[in-house]
């Protein structure tokens, strides 16, 4: 590869931090670019340095990986982000993905998982939770599924509201938004938000609901 993958490391802990970042830079395509303690250090660093991809923890002290994952995939779109945390709860993981990233993988990764995650997340050909693939098959009316609120907040995303917008206007707090959008994409069985927003069209909820 001519051009290298250009990667800032964002954890609390420097020795994961550095572990993460010795690992990857094995790796002859990757350049680390910078590491960050939190996530209103990583925002900094993502205007400076401008890195391709970020690996966010999902706990910190300050600002946390979800806060931190939508302030930069709002702000630097074209920087994609692959969540790494020892949790595993599916609505948290859901939650990161809803908030902008791209993947998710536990910090038990292998060498060659993580940087198969990498290559395959800088070049936009998947999303990843917890390591695996997403599935594409669904059946019909996943919708079913859903709460009344939650079915509200599907219509927004669809109409393309971003979390903060939904919480605005339906009149939620942004921890409540996140989780009802990572709720609403581990009960569809989807990666992102472009796939849930298809579901809402096929199955025609853009017009059940006059918001």
């Amino acid at each position: 590869m001519d051009t290298k993958i250009r990667i800032l490391v964002v954890d609390d802990h420097l020795m994961v931090r550095r572990g993460i970042a010795q690992l990857l830079a094995n790796a002859p395509e990757v350049e680390i670019v910078g590491e960050a303690e939190n996530g209103e250090r990583a925002l900094e660093l993502c205007g400076k340095l401008l890195p391709d991809i970020v690996l966010m923890d999902l706990r910190m002290e300050g600002m946390g990986g979800l806060a931190a994952t939508e302030a930069i995939h709002r702000s630097h779109p074209e920087t994609r982000i692959i969540g790494l945390s020892t949790f595993a709860e599916s609505h948290m993981v859901a939650s990161m993905i809803a908030s902008g990233a791209s993947a998710h993988l536990p910090k038990s990764v292998t060498y060659d998982e993580l940087i198969d995650a990498v290559r395959k997340v800088v070049k936009g050909e998947v999303a990843m939770v917890q390591g695996k693939s997403v599935k594409s098959d669904r059946g019909p009316n996943l919708s079913g599924s859903l709460t009344g609120q939650q079915r509200r907040v599907l219509v927004l995303l669809a109409k393309g509201f971003t979390n903060a917008e939904i919480a605005n206007y339906l009149g939620f707090s942004a921890s409540t938004a996140n989780y009802h959008v990572g709720a609403i994409l581990a009960k569809l069985g989807v990666s992102n938000r472009a796939e849930a927003a298809a579901i809402a069209v096929r199955e025609q909820l853009v017009d059940e609901f006059d918001l």
